[in-house]
């Protein structure tokens, strides 16, 4: 293991926890936190906190000090928005970071993209070969395939030793923002089954993102490659959404809705809030569509077979986990 490494967006949730793993291997750990973030738990793991702004060149030129391992989690995520704000933080920024990293002796650069880089659509064991859109649906996933594009790049041209990691939906202990938002419209009954909730979620328990993060840092074979993470296992929308209803003790949802109707409602919803000049999202967009309403089913085999990835936490009792933290501290 590398002797200390740079976590951006450490304050966040997959950075929080795998701050938390390095220190239980004795990893020294820096980050960057602007000065209004939470770096309650950063203290007690005695982690080194530089307040400022990621793109800030002089303060990555401090922060990458002793590091050689970069492990990039911070990112703009969501589904509304200017894609310009979206640019900001996950290009922009990103590429001040890569430009620091130039020239430095660095074991290993993981960047964490997401699964949402594919195309909008079904998917039926999907690999890593599947060439990007370059046109997406939403801010966050088009800026997602722009960030990809520029880790790689510089990899190639600059000799940054680079892997891309594409999780999929993330679930954990200390997720404070996608479950309260599912168990908040579970409550209020305005969550439906979109197809009947039969097709395939792709969900990854933090602690195995964590686990396929140090696998990227440790493999040689891992540079310039990109790989699809889940938790290797096939989990249903109705399976996902009960679960989380169950764990959160309120009602499960009435009822289904033809994904065709979802589809037309999505769009009416988005085209309504746009001529308002919504800052909000509304109740369906396309964004949510997918996550609710198609097969997302990707292959993990690249995983498996370049870097030893095996999923130690089942679906099962990582989701029991997750709202056992949730009821504790909803």
């Amino acid at each position: 293991m590398s002797s200390s490494y740079l976590i951006t967006g450490a304050t966040g949730f997959v950075g929080g926890h795998l701050a938390e793993a390095c220190a239980a291997k004795g990893i020294a750990v820096r980050t960057i936190a602007r000065p209004t973030s939470d770096t309650a738990l950063l203290e007690k793991l005695n982690a080194t906190i530089l307040r400022g702004e990621l793109g800030d060149p002089h303060l990555l030129g401090r922060a990458l000090e002793g590091a050689d391992v970069i492990v990039h989690c911070a990112a703009k995520v969501g589904d509304w928005g200017p894609v310009e704000d979206y640019r900001a933080v996950n290009v922009d920024a990103l590429r001040s970071l890569l430009e620091a990293c130039k020239g430095r002796p660095l074991k290993r650069f993981v960047h964490l993209s997401s699964l949402g880089v594919y195309a909008a659509r079904h998917h039926f064991g999907t690999d890593e070969s599947e060439p990007l859109p370059a046109r997406h649906m939403d801010g966050y996933t088009q800026t997602k395939v722009e960030s990809e594009h520029l880790v790689l790049q510089y990899q190639r041209e600059h000799g940054i030793p680079a892997v891309v990691l594409r999780p999929g939906f993330i679930y954990g202990p200390r997720d404070r923002t996608v479950l309260a938002k599912l168990v908040q419209a579970l409550r209020q009954q305005q969550m439906r089954y979109i197809g009947g909730g039969k097709g395939a979620m792709n969900t990854i328990f933090v602690g195995n993102l964590v686990d396929a993060i140090f696998l990227a840092i440790d493999s040689p074979r891992a540079i310039a490659q990109v790989y699809n993470l889940t938790d290797g296992e096939f989990v249903s929308k109705r399976q996902f959404i009960d679960a989380i209803a169950d764990g959160a003790g309120v009602d499960r949802p009435g009822g289904s809705v033809p994904l065709w109707l979802a589809r037309l409602a999505a769009l009416m919803m988005e085209r309504r809030a746009r001529r308002r000049g919504a800052t909000e999202a509304p109740r369906l967009t396309q964004a949510r569509l997918k996550f609710l309403g198609l097969n997302l089913d990707f292959s993990v085999e690249k995983a498996r077979t370049e870097l030893g990835y095996r999923p130690r936490v089942r679906f099962a009792d990582g989701i029991q986990q997750t709202m056992a933290w949730y009821r504790e501290n909803a």
